[in-house]
């Protein structure tokens, strides 16, 4: 968003703020004049943001599968400097037992003090090394981490962008939502506590075997050989049984969040119904099936657990009776017996940690699953690898034989043959479902048609790079969507740059100057999400000033009066005989007074165009526009002359 100017948002005192607020009818918008002064400070306080330039392309996407090798294979370099300090760390925290073997051995049992002076001092050198190692490798995992995880972020954000709109439309938002955030969150403590942790436990491991089989190999021997087979059976089952356990979380949290997502987007419909009670219902059941998902995964952890403790005891007791016979036997010595079962207690410690870890590892696992087949999704718009980019335009369009389904069988445009001229307001009519939006989203390409081609000034748009195709569009869709933000935001959206006189002169264009002068902080005054401190009218206002502001040479208006009063309306048909004049102009319309006044109309029914015409020819033609207009001057309780009367 643009950067306020002077103030957070334009706002110069709250507690004016507040009653402005009031004043205009609005809910509170503003800062409390208790708080103002902090966050005045705040803002001086606070530096530039910097913005990093990003170009984004409809092609430019990594057909790559996304694995966790594709994912670290970047970041090799840093991630063996990080193998480094793990090695150095496991080394400074393991060395301990074989510096108190030599200590009893040599020290203890020899009565030499200054052995025990070395490896007291040894003992201190390698937790100070332990401590530097340690806080190195935190510091330098986690901030390869953090870059990973933006690296993947901005992935997954740029796919969303490049995908087409009927993906959004098959999709429930809160699954889409859990990609962004469960999803990612696992696989950043998946590279943050998992692999990292896996590599420190496995090279403990590693390193403790070692030492053992240089102490005592025969002991070495009858300590793995016992504890090996056993753990390897335990971590098969485990395998086999988490697997599907964690595919089973990852649906399950996507459902939760589908479900709370629809909640809040449609909790004005479920106050005004009462479904409070069911919702609370409805949404007990999926929580209680994520509770259900979690609580199984968590059962065969604890079985894995206890399981692998249990190894564990046996495996010290079995040290304590042949090490101890060793030691009466004399091939082993009390120091080498001491480190043995130090060195035990060291060599479970990381299974009982690969517990953990492996959960985070499957759950990281299932998440990669999920990402992997989200990035794998192609946009059904796909952007040709020849596109060109289209100069200024003209504004011709045009259909022939065009054919589309939003589903197989179910077809929503037959063989249709159109074309709109430049600089022409055409106006498309017909009963709800004839094809009349889809004409406008195929235009734009939203959507592109199963068959037949559409063109624009003579081009084929699947031959157009869809950048430059869209920025000859200004479209406005029957519901406006307003981002979190200022006004100026939003009428800026499509034109950054703009200044405040060019989106002043956009707001007189289609009349909303007056409600803008009405706001407490002018184009600064916030609209908080969706644009909930307007009403329906006023943010479709905004939405026409926010496409008139782009200059676009074609302008598209799927049912924009629809939610407007008769004053907003008759402004906004006002603005629009000086803002359409020179631009081509396809307009979507339930209501005939702005239909009538374009140069031509075409009346769609089933899926194809029935009748073409202006609207004098077509109400004396006596077909289906005439009884649509018939029916409408009733409904307005006009007088049904076939001319409408001039105002």
């Amino acid at each position: 968003m643009t950067k306020m100017m002077g103030t957070w948002g334009g706002l110069t005192a709250a507690g004016s703020g507040t009653s402005q607020s009031r004043d205009a009818g609005l809910p509170f918008s503003g800062i409390p004049e208790e708080l103002a002064k902090g966050v005045q400070d705040l803002l001086e306080r606070e530096p530039e943001p910097k913005e990093t330039p990003v170009e984004f392309s409809q092609s430019d996407a990594d057909q790559h599968p996304l694995t966790l090798r594709r994912l670290f294979s970047p970041y090799a370099l840093a991630l063996f400097i990080a193998f480094i300090l793990v090695i150095i760390q496991t080394v400074a925290m393991q060395i301990g037992p074989l510096l108190t073997q030599i200590g009893i051995d040599d020290g203890i049992m020899k009565k030499d003090l200054s052995i025990l002076l070395y490896i007291s001092f040894g003992y201190i050198g390698a937790i100070v090394l332990n401590y530097i190692t340690l806080y190195a490798r935190i510091a330098w995992t986690g901030r390869l981490g953090e870059q990973l995880m933006k690296t993947l972020r901005i992935r997954v954000f740029s796919h969303f962008q490049r995908l087409s709109i009927n993906f959004y439309t098959e999709e429930m938002g809160g699954r889409l939502m859990t990609r962004m955030t469960s999803d990612i969150e696992s696989l950043t403590a998946l590279l943050q506590d998992g692999i990292v942790n896996l590599m420190v436990q496995g090279l403990t491991m590693v390193f403790v075997i070692g030492v053992l089989f240089t102490l005592n190999a025969p002991l070495a021997a009858v300590t793995v050989l016992f504890v090996t087979p056993l753990m390897l059976v335990l971590t098969l089952w485990f395998r086999k049984v988490s697997d599907h356990g964690y595919g089973v979380v990852r649906d399950k949290i996507a459902n939760l969040l589908a479900d709370f997502q629809e909640n809040l987007t449609g909790i004005r419909i479920i106050t005004a119904f009462n479904r409070q009670n069911r919702n609370i219902t409805e949404h007990l059941n999926i929580a209680g099936s994520y509770k259900d998902a979690n609580l199984y995964t968590a059962k065969v952890g604890a079985v894995f657990d206890s399981g692998s403790t249990v190894v564990a005891v046996i495996g010290q007791a079995l040290i304590i009776l042949v090490g101890g016979r060793m030691v009466l036997n004399g091939t082993l010595t009390i120091g080498e017996l001491t480190a043995f079962i130090l060195y035990l207690t060291t060599f479970f410690a990381p299974i009982q940690q690969l517990v953990q870890l492996y959960n985070t590892y499957q759950s990281g696992q299932a998440a990669i699953a999920k990402l992997r087949d989200l990035l794998g999704t192609q946009p059904s718009v796909p952007e040709a690898s020849d596109a060109k980019k289209l100069p200024d335009i003209q504004g011709k369009i045009g259909f022939k034989d065009v054919d589309f389904a939003y589903q197989a069988g179910q077809p929503i445009l037959k063989k249709v043959n159109l074309v709109v001229q430049p600089g022409e307001t055409f106006a498309f009519v017909g009963e709800t479902g004839a094809g009349k939006s889809t004409m406008a989203k195929l235009i734009i390409r939203f959507y592109d048609p199963d068959s037949g081609t559409i063109e624009l000034d003579g081009t084929d748009i699947k031959h157009i790079t869809l950048k430059s195709l869209r920025t000859q569009f200004g479209y406005v869709p029957q519901e406006a969507f307003l981002f979190s933000g200022s006004i100026r935001d939003n009428i800026s959206f499509a034109a950054p740059d703009a200044t405040d006189e060019e989106i002043m002169a956009a707001c007189q264009a289609v009349g909303i100057d007056d409600l803008i002068e009405q706001m407490p902080h002018g184009i600064h005054t916030p609209v908080h999400e969706r644009g909930s401190s307007l009403s329906s009218g006023e943010r479709q206002l905004i939405a026409l000033a926010r496409a008139f502001l782009a200059k676009p040479r074609v302008i598209l208006l799927d049912e924009a009066t629809s939610n407007l009063d008769l004053a907003s309306e008759s402004k906004i048909e006002r603005a629009l005989d000086v803002l359409l004049e020179g631009r081509t102009a396809v307009i979507i319309a339930h209501r005939l007074n702005t239909a009538m006044k374009a140069d031509r109309i075409a009346v769609f029914h089933d899926g194809q165009v029935v009748e073409l015409g202006r609207h004098q020819e077509l109400v004396e033609a006596g077909g289906l526009y005439s009884q649509m207009f018939e029916k409408w001057m009733k409904h307005a309780d006009q007088p049904t002359d076939d001319e409408p009367s001039e105002k």
